[in-house]
């Protein structure tokens, strides 16, 4: 079944999956960085969770993605990561020390670490190379859409019902679970895959492909957690607001996150992959240029827009090229690939950042993200690769 704009109904159905899912994952991320401070955490204890939330998941997601090319099923993979990142969700709220977020956390990305390549896959299955980019862009505006309504979830029941952090995850991960069902009528893709080993997938990776995946890389070393903004948007604020103005302002990026996912996608359907992707990386530069000077509401109402827009274009644009330079046989394979490497440098880009932010000053930090933004930017146009 094919909609309007020529996108199959199974990719919308793992849409709403990941509409559900964000609903549930942003009651409890613009809060978490407040978690993590009430249990003694500081800078570096921000940057440890935010960088092995990406590791971790790396980890396994080339390992699902040359899976599902194996077995050429994918859905199940993708089943047993969102049921494992709901049940992680629902132990979260039990922790009392940091020791036990780092480890809970670290269990819901091994779920996005499962499904992430598989469920890339199978959007790239049902989506033709012309579309594609319209595609990824979908999924990431109902993902982002969720994204709002949750984080707007958690500051009414907040602000509104004075419910506890505790409270909030709780409910949020009773949500998680019900994205399990529009999953049930996904169908699976039709077709089979036939690689002898891991090894062997990896060696028929196209060398365009891996010099992306270095670039991509390299960008994820200054893209630091999310979290540092939120911590950032406090400074101005006093009282309930320090809690409240933060999510308010996390909600407002995502409003622009969604409303711009589609159209970048598109553009990088029309203008080529690269060209959109070096705008990302740069905006992202500007991005952590500006947080360095915002000093009022209206200059982080500006900067938090520039961040969706930023997030916009580098998410959906990054997985569609990845998408394109994989051949179609070890299409998930290459997407683990990505996301693998990707995640991997995710660590110690939040350990760098986590140091910076602790030892010198959070302008520090995030000068150091604005040149890997601008680095990262001139890479995708200095080293040569088949676009």
């Amino acid at each position: 079944m094919k909609k309007r704009l020529g996108i199959s109904f199974n990719i919308v159905l793992l849409g709403i999956v990941s509409f559900l899912t964000d609903i549930s994952s942003e009651m409890i991320l613009p809060i978490l960085p407040f978690f993590i401070v009430s249990l003694g955490g500081a800078g570096l204890a921000v940057g440890l969770v935010g960088g092995l939330e990406g590791s971790i998941s790396s980890i396994l997601k080339v390992f699902s993605g040359h899976f599902s090319d194996r077995l050429g099923r994918r859905k199940a993979l993708v089943t047993t990561g969102y049921f494992t990142s709901s049940v992680s969700k629902l132990v979260l709220p039990l922790s009392t020390t940091l020791s036990h977020v780092f480890i809970v956390r670290s269990s819901d990305r091994v779920g996005k670490g499962i499904r992430s390549a598989p469920r890339d896959a199978l959007i790239a299955d049902y989506a033709p190379q012309e579309s594609r980019g319209r595609a990824f862009g979908l999924h990431r505006a109902m993902d982002s859409a969720g994204a709002i309504l949750g984080s707007i979830f958690a500051l009414l029941l907040f602000w509104f019902l004075d419910l506890s952090f505790k409270l909030i995850i709780i409910i949020g991960a009773l949500i998680a679970f019900s994205a399990l069902i529009p999953l049930l009528f996904v169908k699976e893709s039709k077709k089979v895959q036939k690689l002898a080993s891991l090894a062997i997938g990896l060696k028929k990776l196209p060398g365009s492909l891996r010099v992306f995946v270095l670039i991509a890389s390299v960008f994820e070393i200054g893209n630091f957690t999310y979290m540092f903004f939120i911590l950032q948007a406090q400074s101005g604020f006093e009282g309930r607001l320090r809690f409240a103005m933060p999510i308010l302002l996390y909600v407002w990026f995502n409003i622009i996150y969604t409303i711009f996912s589609i159209p970048a996608g598109m553009l990088s359907d029309k203008f080529g992959r690269r060209q959109i992707l070096a705008i990302g990386y740069s905006l992202f530069g500007v991005t952590c240029l500006g947080f360095i000077v915002s000093t009022s509401l209206s200059w982080l109402i500006l900067f938090f827009a520039v961040y969706g827009i930023t997030n916009a274009i580098v998410e959906g644009t990054q997985r569609a090229y990845a998408a394109d330079l994989a051949p179609e046989d070890i299409r998930g394979t290459g997407l683990g690939t990505f996301h693998t490497a990707v995640g991997l440098a995710a660590l110690p880009g939040g350990i760098i950042a986590g140091v910076l932010w602790s030892s010198f000053s959070p302008e520090v930090m995030f000068l150091f993200g604005a040149i890997v933004g601008f680095i990262a930017a001139g890479f995708l146009f200095i080293l040569k690769f088949e676009n």
